[in-house]
């Protein structure tokens, strides 16, 4: 990424140095917080706001996805964008642009505003995330406090999903689920209150952001998901879908094509000549489409056919992401050393697999008992692909790139979370009948789907050539297997 320099770390040996790191960590948790909290609340209140707007299951994934969408376009820009105009400056607008469009989803009176606000939010998330991560480094220095302040930062990512699913499904039951945005109203505005004091300014440089490259790849995600999406709900020979679905190829090239031109691209295409860079992006694109895509139709399930409240919903769900924080932090980092990157990521996808595909088991009059091993299995393969495919994306590129690849494993995810499950929903309702019992069937036909391709990717990734030791092991002087631990328990 850029090359501005770095503030002098806070001096950890004084009260006050301590006392102001301590601040840092806790606006920069915050704005990580809200960023994945942003997803997960809003994940027990889709019921709710599917009755009152009237919409197909199509329809009602936008709420999530044009979120997943725009955090994923921009998120290499907002990465390039915090190099050259300054990591302070930029996590502040991300965190006003989070804020404000939450204001806007919160008054909403019609669904077309409601996902033009949540796309807002998106994009202040990809412009605070990777600002937070480098203030990080800026705040703490190289040694026992970084690493203390990534395991923080990543506990508070994992407490962020699971209680943002379960504060989703409170909010929404007691008031309504215009709640769960005033409420990161509120969080955002808490937030943005301690920037000035607790964040260094940064300088800026002369760089080019590379603004077409950012342009035409979030133009593309948009239009490919708008595409699918259409496609499943008017006919694959609707013009609207035609149109779409080429008018994203054409962006999508065009960025392939801008990128492999310009001599400061936002995506160094090189990256991939590194087999576990492509495995660690496959792993990210599948983990996200099946793990985020069984949370999706988790409250349509638990909800709208077994009846629970928002708040049991939430709380049913909550075993996944309580697991995996227990597997990355406690499992993941003593098996790094004997199955390497390759064998978690090839474990972590089987897993998530066989953990969707339990699902298919569910029947109309079940219990709690048929959804939990399912989120069980795939917090257990999620625990262990976070490390590593985090710690592959940095494998076999220089240095000075390892911003970029981490970049691009966690815009791989974002497109899993958005392209990816909008596939799913489109085969969940090709595959449906009338009736409940047939819309259950079209859910059994796209758990099916996303198990298929998480066993091919994971076989993918087990026989891919290129890799640096046979296992795909971590190189001795890379110390990635502690660093994925903390990174992988934040996502």
């Amino acid at each position: 990424m850029g090359t501005n320099p770095s503030p002098r770390p806070a001096d950890t040996t004084a009260p006050a140095g301590r006392s102001l790191q301590r601040l840092s960590l806790g606006v920069l948790c915050g704005a990580l917080a809200l960023d994945l909290g942003g997803l997960a609340v809003m994940n027990a209140a889709l019921p709710r706001i599917g009755e009152q707007f009237h919409l197909s299951d199509a329809t009602l994934q936008w709420a999530m996805t044009s979120y997943a969408v725009t955090f994923a376009g921009f998120l290499l820009f907002g990465g390039r964008l915090a190099d050259v105009l300054g990591r302070r400056f930029v996590f502040t607008l991300g965190v006003v642009l989070f804020t404000v469009g939450a204001l806007a989803g919160a008054v909403a009176p019609n669904v077309a505003l409601l996902i033009v606000a949540r796309a807002v939010q998106g994009v202040g998330a990809a412009l605070s995330g990777p600002a937070a991560l480098a203030l990080l480094t800026e705040v703490f220095p190289e040694g026992p406090a970084r690493n203390k302040a990534f395991s923080v930062y990543a506990g508070v990512g994992a407490a962020s999903i699971s209680g943002g699913l379960v504060l989703g499904g409170v909010l929404t039951q007691v008031f309504s689920w215009r709640a769960v945005l005033v409420f990161l109203v509120l969080f955002g505005a808490v937030v943005l209150a301690g920037i000035k004091a607790a964040l260094p300014a940064g300088e800026r440089s002369s760089q080019p952001v590379d603004a077409p490259g950012a342009i035409t790849v979030t133009v593309g995600l948009i239009l490919a998901v708008f595409g699918v999406s259409r496609g499943g709900q008017s006919g694959w020979e609707d013009a609207g879908t035609i149109v779409s679905l080429v008018a994203a190829a054409i962006m999508l090239v065009l960025f392939v094509v801008r990128e492999s031109t310009t001599a400061q691209p936002l995506l160094p295409l090189s990256v991939f000549r590194s087999a576990p860079v492509r495995a660690s992006s496959l792993t990210a694109f599948l983990f996200c489409t099946a793990s985020i895509g069984l949370l999706f139709f988790a409250p349509l399930y638990l909800q709208g056919m077994l009846g629970f409240s928002p708040v049991e919903s939430g709380l049913a769900t909550i075993a996944n992401p309580l697991t995996v924080f227990v597997v990355s932090n406690f499992f993941t980092p003593k098996l790094f050393g004997k199955l390497g990157m390759r064998g978690l990521m090839t474990a972590s996808l089987t897993l998530i697999g066989l953990g969707v595909l339990t699902w298919v088991l569910t029947p109309l009059d079940g219990n709690y008992w048929y959804v939990l091993p399912g989120l069980v299995l795939c917090g257990i393969g999620q625990g262990f692909g976070f490390p590593a495919m985090t710690a592959a994306s940095l494998t076999g590129i220089p240095q000075h790139q390892h911003g970029v690849g981490g970049a691009v494993n966690v815009t791989a995810q974002q497109i899993g979370s958005s392209v990816g499950v909008a596939v799913l929903v489109v085969v969940a309702s090709a595959s449906a009948s009338a009736g409940t019992s047939g819309t259950l069937h079209g859910y059994h036909i796209a758990y099916v789907t996303a198990a298929v391709a998480c066993v091919v990717g994971a076989l993918a990734v087990l026989t891919g050539r290129g890799w640096p030791e046979a296992l795909g092991q971590a190189p001795a002087e890379e110390p990635a297997p502690a660093a994925a631990k903390t990174i992988g328990a934040a996502n």
